[in-house]
């Protein structure tokens, strides 16, 4: 039977907001079952250094998660069951609105399930919990909408919309990875709102694929893929005293092609990249062109192997040109999380690297459901200081000479 840990009752703070309950909407299967496992370890006490994470389920559940569905009738339209209770709980809801890979029949046809689909079936589980839980929190890493945040001409203001319909049906909590502009906060100035960095778990995941770099400001440095990424790789650049350059991106505003102004040329600002591997760093890849063109431009400044690192890889336009180009020697590794669903041949590729995030969230879940700070779990410094430091030692270990 597990035990509390000794000193549990001692600080209220410890004391649970409610069970917790763990649900994963259609798409986020695996990474629902990820997120629980890590939960039920710190459950069982079986890895005490983290027996901070300790949290429990209700008396009417042996498992975090809840289970969920959104059927759909032949006309397409939907609803939302759930079938355990939630009755008091601390409701997580985790959401991949970019997870084109759910299907669902409409009039017999197999129709992949858009970002608003799967807004409107989060929308129709938080209706099926009809205010029973004790507090609905919904984990979205890939903001719904999140492109769409600001008026430029007379549009909509779909990010800011949402957030809306979210608080208003009674949502506390959103919790999201790298906001493509975190300032669509200020939309829901009074609710839970927060855009988490993955920025350890990607640097983790780049020093155990990349045995070789040499972490010095004569041989790396970060490059800005454009001036709305620079914050980010500032960050990078100052945790590990580096160089930072930045490339501006000319773009055509007479034109729309497949929603966006295309890029006419790219302008590089900042130190020499001759002789230096380059880590570019974005919120998004997307169809991926812009990466391509950006490292077209490094190369013919002589840079030497190009590493792309983004929160989402989405590679709407598939992953043949990044085949090419891997084999053509234009880029070297392409670094993203498993917030949102990957491709299978994307996983499969040579320079694809994985960056897990689900202990991550799982953190995030733990520390919130007891009303902790998460303070410690946003600022990373200490934990990626220690990840390159044990990187070094291990270099100097296994004896790697650099040239």
């Amino acid at each position: 039977m597990n035990q509390f840990p000794t000193d549990w009752k001692s600080d209220i703070k410890d004391i649970p907001f409610g069970p917790l309950g763990v649900v994963a909407m259609s798409g986020c299967e695996d990474m629902g079952r990820r997120v629980c496992s890590w939960l039920e370890k710190w459950h069982s006490l079986e890895e005490t250094q983290d027996e901070e994470f300790y949290t429990t389920t209700g008396r009417a559940h042996d498992s975090f998660l809840i289970r969920t569905q959104c059927p759909r009738f032949g006309t397409g339209e939907g609803k939302g069951v759930i079938k355990d209770t939630v009755r008091g709980y601390d409701i997580y809801i985790i959401v991949d609105v970019c997870a084109h890979n759910v299907t669902y029949k409409m009039y017999g046809q197999e129709v992949p399930m858009s970002p608003d689909d799967h807004f409107q079936d989060l929308k129709r589980i938080i209706g099926a919990i009809a205010g029973k839980a004790k507090r609905i929190n919904v984990i979205m890493p890939m903001l719904y909408e999140s492109r769409q945040h600001r008026r430029t001409s007379r549009e909509s203001l779909d990010c800011a919309m949402a957030l809306h319909e979210l608080v208003n049906m009674g949502v506390d909590n959103i919790i999201t990875f790298d906001a493509h502009d975190p300032r669509v906060a200020n939309a829901i100035p009074f609710n839970g709102f927060e855009s988490i960095m993955p920025t350890y778990q990607m640097l983790k995941a780049l020093c155990r694929n990349v045995k070789d770099l040499q972490i010095d400001k004569n041989h790396l440095m970060f490059v800005s893929p454009d001036e709305g990424a620079m914050q980010r790789n500032i960050y990078y650049a100052s945790v590990l005293s580096l160089d930072l350059g930045m490339s501006y991106k000319r773009r055509d505003y007479t034109t729309i092609v497949n929603g966006r102004n295309p890029i006419v040329a790219h302008e590089y600002l900042g130190a020499s990249v001759e002789g230096k591997d380059v880590i570019v760093v974005d919120d998004m890849i997307s169809s991926g062109d812009s990466v391509i063109e950006l490292a077209k431009e490094l190369k013919s400044r002589k840079a030497n192997r190009i590493i792309a690192m983004s929160t989402f890889g989405f590679f709407t336009n598939g992953i043949e040109l990044f085949n090419q180009d891997y084999q053509d020697g234009l880029i070297y590794r392409v670094v993203t999380t498993n917030a949102t669903y990957l491709r299978p041949e994307l996983k499969e590729a040579e320079w694809y690297v994985e960056a897990d995030i689900s202990k991550y969230m799982a953190a995030l879940i733990a520390t919130l459901n007891h009303d902790r700070s998460i303070h410690e779990l946003l600022q990373p410094l200490k934990r990626i200081q220690n990840l390159i430091r044990n990187y070094k030692e291990e270099q100097t270990r296994d004896g790697i000479r650099f040239v």
